[in-house]
This record gives C-alpha cells, structure tokens and sequence, in this order.
C-alpha cells in the first residue's frame, strides 16, 4: 500500500510523527508532501528533526498568503505530486488550508482521500478551519474520527458509513513526550525574568478572529498583561505580525515573549506551567492530556470533553470580566480527581495504519 501524506502546520507535523512510523513498521510506502503552509523553522523544520519524522520527499514551498491564495497555491502544486504518485490513499490532517487543497486534488483526480481528525466541529462558521474540516469531511472517502464525539457529528451529516473510530494520534506522541521528558527530568526553557521553579503561565495567540481585530487583540494583550502570574507567550508569527501592524505591544506587564517552542519543549514548559490560557484547538487538548487547567479565548472548542470537570475554561472577551474575576479563571487551581481518557490509548496511528490497509 502507497499513502501520500500532506501536511503543512505545526498541529499536522505533530500528528505525522507516530502515523509514518506505524506505516514504516507496517511495511507500507509512504510519501510525506510538505506544503509549506508554516515556512519558519520554528513551526516547520524543527519538528522535522524533534519528532524524528522522515524527511519530506516533496516540498511544495508555498508559504504564505490569504486564504484563497494559499487554498490555491497547494491545490494547483499538488497536482503533479499526486497524479505522478497515483497512491492507494491521499492522507489528509486536521482542519488547514493545505488539508481542504489535498482533499479537494486528490478527488479531482479520483484518488482515495482519508481525512485524520474527521469529524470535528466548532459550529462557528466563521472560522476558515471549520470551513476546511467541514468540506474535507464531506468530500473524503474515509474518515478517520478521532472520539465518539466526533462520530456522532458525522452520523449527523449522514456520512457514519465511512467513518472509524480511531482514537487520537495526539495522544500517542503526546504521552510519549510526556514520559520522555519526565524521565529525563528536563527543564522548561523559558524566556528572561521567568522562573521556572515558581509559578507561572503559558498562552498562545494566533486565530484571525483573535488577532485580525485591533480592538480584540488589544484587550487580550491587556488582559494577558494584567495577570498576577508571568505569562509565557511563544509568539506565532502571526502573531507577531498582526501586533506590529496594529500597534498593540505585547511584552508588558506579566507577559513575557518567547520564539515558538519544538514540540518537546512545549510539552515540557505545559508540565511546568500552572495553567494554560490559549486560542489553540491542539494545546487545549494537550494541557487536558498534561493534567493542566486551560483557559481558552474562543466562545467555542471542537474539543468539548476537555470541558470536563473545568479542566477547560472558554472565556470569549476577557475584557467582559472585571480584573479579579478574569485572574480567579486563568490561574485557578487543576480540579481534582481522576480525568477520563476520551481520545483514545495512545495506540491510534497502529489503529489508522490498519483501517487504511484493510480499506484499501
């Protein structure tokens, strides 16, 4: 069996590592198609290298631009790849602009597509990423669905008869970090004046409904800012960008900035961290799996089970909260008692590895 894998973010790389090595240990050809969705290094390259993911075989290098210029970018160099590979599968992951382009060739080409992390919703159709996981959802010939939840979302859509429940390859790589980092006693790298033996907050801030409006992203900044804990913001170049164009300055207050972390050090600066304040549909889910309270800036998650017990926390406008009341959310205590375990055993990509074959 041939898959193409196509990826092209941070999220995807992470999720890649344990598939490709479930492929490798199957005995299956595989052929990873980096698009170049997140060209920086530091939210590339180095996963690359840190998750111990096969070199690309192909690098489309398309890089950034709007949605539709991007959408259009991968589509168009994809379809070369593709039609040269000819693959039992196209594997497609999440919920980006590369995954909807890689969807969208493959059945255009009359490929097989299966989408890992099928089945996810927000609700919110204003988001581009639901957009794109819709859409992949509906075109794909295999869904590859990640909780029961998400099962559920698609019988709604009549799409049950091709989805399998997988479990969620984010846990595998995960928990595997998570030992590895414990048993190594590795130490959060974080940014000056920031102690790691004391108290302290990591948050993340990239969603365009976050950062396109000078306002919001003001009053995130503010609201960062104000907590009575130091705040560790590895800046996504987004980011980065946005507050520049918007004049907003982040490093204030509590907030201390930082270069995007490799995904082991972020997994270490989680375990570190008294809570976690973010935007991120994935470091939501790692801060439940890592046993850390989240508080997140949207008015809605895909990942609704980590709202269990108030491990997670949605906060739409901090700046709706007086002062107190926002510090009292972000920086409560983790709830006690046993979390349950909805997204699976860490054992998906073995899981994802064998449906594919048996599907092909």
């Amino acid at each position: 069996m041939k898959v193409v894998s196509i990826v092209g973010a941070r999220p995807q790389l992470v999720k890649l590592a344990p598939v490709a090595e479930a492929l490798d240990r199957s005995g299956h050809r595989h052929v990873i198609v980096h698009t170049g969705q997140h060209y920086d290094a530091g939210l590339s390259d180095v996963f690359f290298s840190g998750l111990g993911i096969p070199a690309p075989d192909v690098h489309l290098g398309v890089g950034s631009g709007s949605h539709g210029v991007q959408t259009g970018g991968v589509l168009a160099a994809l379809d070369p790849v593709l039609a040269a590979e000819r693959p039992d599968w196209v594997l497609v992951y999440g919920d980006t602009n590369s995954t909807l382009a890689g969807a969208v060739a493959a059945v255009k080409l009359h490929l097989p597509v299966a989408h890992l992390e099928a089945g996810l919703r927000s609700f919110n159709r204003r988001m581009p990423e639901e957009h794109n996981r819709v859409l992949t959802d509906h075109a794909a010939d295999l869904l590859l669905a990640p909780t029961e939840e998400a099962v559920r979302h698609l019988t709604a859509e009549g799409l049950a008869e091709r989805a399998e429940l997988v479990g969620d390859v984010m846990v595998d790589v995960c928990l595997r970090v998570r030992d590895a980092v414990r048993s190594e006693g590795r130490a959060p790298v974080l940014p000056d004046g920031v102690d790691p033996a004391r108290p302290y907050l990591l948050a993340t801030v990239h969603r365009a409904e976050n950062t396109d409006d000078p306002k919001r992203l003001a009053a995130i900044a503010d609201a960062l800012a104000g907590l009575p804990l130091p705040v560790v913001l590895p800046a996504h170049p987004r980011l980065l960008a946005r507050a520049e164009e918007h004049g907003v300055q982040l490093a204030r207050g509590a907030v201390r900035v930082a270069s995007p972390l490799p995904y082991a050090e972020l997994v270490t600066a989680v375990l570190g961290a008294a809570g976690v304040v973010t935007d991120s549909g994935g470091l939501q889910k790692e801060a439940y799996l890592l046993g850390r309270p989240c508080t997140t800036l949207r008015p809605e998650t895909e990942w609704p089970e980590t709202l269990a017990e108030g491990w997670n926390v949605l906060v739409p406008d901090p700046q709706l909260l007086a002062p107190a009341a926002w510090a009292a959310v972000a920086v409560r205590p983790a709830p006690e008692g046993p979390r349950a375990a909805p997204y699976g055993d860490g054992r998906a990509a073995g899981r994802v590895a064998r449906v594919l074959a048996e599907r092909a």
